[in-house]
């Protein structure tokens, strides 16, 4: 600390000695065991875990935000405020891809099963005798 920081310490009778709590950060919920048979469930147990870890990363994320903006309001120091601006940054990017992962599911399950309903330009594959048999057979 500087004279001038001494001697106001002096003058308001604040003491140099800073208490340090510990604060222990929200505990995780407990991940339950997801097993899956065939690839469609793959797909749904996947998404359902990409989803829950982009909802904890954003949680915690935020946290940091507060923690950090109220560190920052202390100390009013120029690098606090880009750490908090670089997170903001770094949440803002975690929920974008939140929301692709959601778009990306969506159009996922959309995919039609079915072929095409109706065939234009068939075309047939054999020789000229292969297609007269065909058409014999049709016939007759």
């Amino acid at each position: 600390m500087s004279r001038i920081d001494d001697a106001i310490s002096d003058a308001l009778g604040v003491t140099k000695e800073i208490k340090q709590e510990i604060i222990d950060p929200k505990p995780l919920a407990r991940r339950t065991e997801l097993v899956a048979d065939d690839s469609s469930e793959h797909i749904d147990v996947d998404y359902k875990y990409s989803r829950e870890n982009f909802y904890h990363l954003i949680e915690r994320g935020q946290d940091a935000i507060e923690g950090i903006l109220d560190l920052a309001k202390e100390q009013e120091h120029p690098r606090t405020y880009e750490v908090a601006g670089q997170l903001i940054k770094t949440v803002s990017e975690v929920t974008e891809r939140l929301a692709d992962l959601q778009e990306k599911m969506q159009k996922l399950k959309e995919v039609p099963d079915k072929g095409p309903s109706h065939v234009t330009n068939a075309l047939f594959v054999g020789s000229t005798k292969e297609l007269q048999n065909l058409l014999k057979n049709k016939d007759g």
